[in-house]
């Protein structure tokens, strides 16, 4: 849980207070940006650019309480943005997924590469939706903060996306994986 007071100190110039805001959220952070491209120096560079963004917007926003997601917004617009300059394709190795978190709900390596590249081919807002919802287990009014969207639009993208994963992989795997998902949240 962040506290407001941390952040106001923050937003006052104390680098120390916004060092303690960051550093737990460093992890998921990385995970966000990674997610999107797919390379670990690539993810890095756009946390660190993320964490220079919001250090310098800092003074500027209205409701401290909501660092975490005004954070997460930062890091997501921050790897979309990247993708667009760089139209970024390069695919992970599948060993790498098991330490990311990407493939946690599949059996084996091979249903995982997937999903993942299903996911991956998925409309943005619908990816977005469901990496936040599934795999940064963002409540859908937590999501809805992040994108700034309704949470009836949150309802749907992860609805949509989740049916557009299941005529991607036809069934094959995706069945279970949404069962096992839905069940848990």
């Amino acid at each position: 849980m962040i506290h407001t007071s941390l952040v106001e100190k923050a937003q006052q110039g104390d680098e120390q207070s916004f060092y303690e805001l960051i550093e737990p959220l460093q992890n998921q952070l990385y995970r966000i940006a990674y997610v999107y491209v797919q390379n670990e120096d690539d993810a890095v560079d756009i946390f660190q650019q993320s964490v220079i963004r919001a250090y310098e917007a800092l003074p500027k926003l209205k409701e401290p309480q909501y660092f975490t997601t005004w954070m997460t917004r930062i890091v997501i617009n921050c790897s979309k943005t990247y993708i667009e300059k760089t139209k970024h394709t390069q695919l992970t190795e599948p060993q790498q997924f098991d330490s990311y978190a990407a493939v946690e709900q599949s059996s084996n390596v091979e249903e995982g590469i997937d999903l993942w590249q299903a996911l991956s081919q998925l409309e943005e807002k619908y990816k977005t939706a469901l990496l936040l919802r599934f795999y940064q287990d963002y409540t859908v009014k937590e999501i809805s903060l992040i994108l700034e969207l309704p949470e009836g639009t949150v309802k749907t993208n992860i609805r949509r996306g989740l049916q557009r994963l299941r005529q991607l992989l036809k069934g094959a795997y995706i069945d279970e994986w949404v069962q096992s998902v839905e069940g848990n949240h």
